[in-house]
């Protein structure tokens, strides 16, 4: 492929990883008519939208990656989709240029947040800015109200209550951003293995108590970002399979924050749940459900 000229000044650069969501941005982007460069990571990113990538870089070639923004010029980067959190080694070989290793090692142990933010802080060092997804593409991200024909009950209002607070309280630790709860009772809180394998244990857990596996009444996945968490690097996300696990677990609904919570394919998610009779619904932050 040719080498880039330099990009006005502001164009924004998408950092393309794994899914389906860095595939939606690029459509948003076209959609907005807002011009863009694609870097895709090797390795990660679908091989469809990797044949338009302007460049492909290895995950952990920070330096690759400066270089290339230094020769376009100031740009706005968007990085989208998932990746697999480096080794701590991997990740003191590829930005041993860049930061001394007490530094890296500090930062390899304190969590996926203080990871991803200073890699974030060397691409600002340098002069770019950086955007979230939802700031580049917002058309992505879950409106309030309803997103299909069911609604919450009474008690599934409860549960969602429950679920925010519990939420809001655990923000300021480095722990997932979903759980499932059936009125004041906690089933299971997301860790590190993401939501769809919470959803498996509250499937198991949310059924003992009434044995013969039936589920726990009223439960509801509840999914918000975390309290003062850097969007641009952490968005929540759900998709047509968070809703087949949701049901799976017994869930009756799923509730998001609005304007907080990507919706990957929001038309499909939302028939998944008027299919399998699930509501599912965005509620305003520090409002009620």
């Amino acid at each position: 492929m040719a080498e880039a000229a330099p990009l006005p000044e502001g164009t924004l650069v998408l950092i393309a990883g794994a899914g389906r969501l860095p595939e939606l941005v690029a459509e948003s982007l076209n959609r907005t008519h807002r011009p863009f460069r694609l870097i895709a990571l090797r390795g990660f990113t679908d091989r469809s939208l990797r044949a338009r990538a302007d460049a492909t870089v290895d995950l952990l070639d920070l330096a690759a990656i400066l270089k290339l923004l230094r020769r376009w010029g100031p740009a706005v980067m968007v990085p989208a989709g998932g990746v697999s959190r480096p080794s701590p080694a991997a990740l003191l070989n590829a930005g041993a240029a860049l930061r001394n290793r007490e530094t890296l090692r500090a930062i390899a142990g304190g969590g996926d947040d203080r990871l991803l933010r200073a890699a974030l802080a060397l691409v600002e060092e340098e002069g770019h800015r950086v955007l979230g997804v939802h700031e580049a593409a917002p058309d992505l991200l879950c409106p309030e109200g309803r997103l299909g024909r069911h609604g919450p009950d009474t008690d599934a209002d409860a549960s969602i209550r429950t679920g925010r607070g519990v939420l809001d309280a655990l923000s300021p630790y480095d722990l997932g951003q979903a759980v499932a709860v059936s009125g004041e009772r906690v089933i299971a809180v997301e860790g590190p293995e993401g939501t769809d394998r919470m959803l498996a244990r509250a499937r198991a857990l949310g059924r003992k108590p009434f044995g013969r596996g039936r589920a726990l009444p009223a439960t509801v996945l509840v999914k918000a970002p975390k309290l003062g968490q850097d969007l641009r690097i952490d968005l929540p996300a759900i998709g047509p399979r968070t809703v087949r696990n949701a049901a799976a677990a017994g869930c009756v609904g799923l509730a998001l924050e609005a304007g907080g919570t990507l919706v990957i394919d929001r038309v499909a998610t939302a028939a998944e749940a008027d299919r399998l009779g699930l509501f599912l619904v965005g509620y305003r932050p520090g409002a009620g459900p």
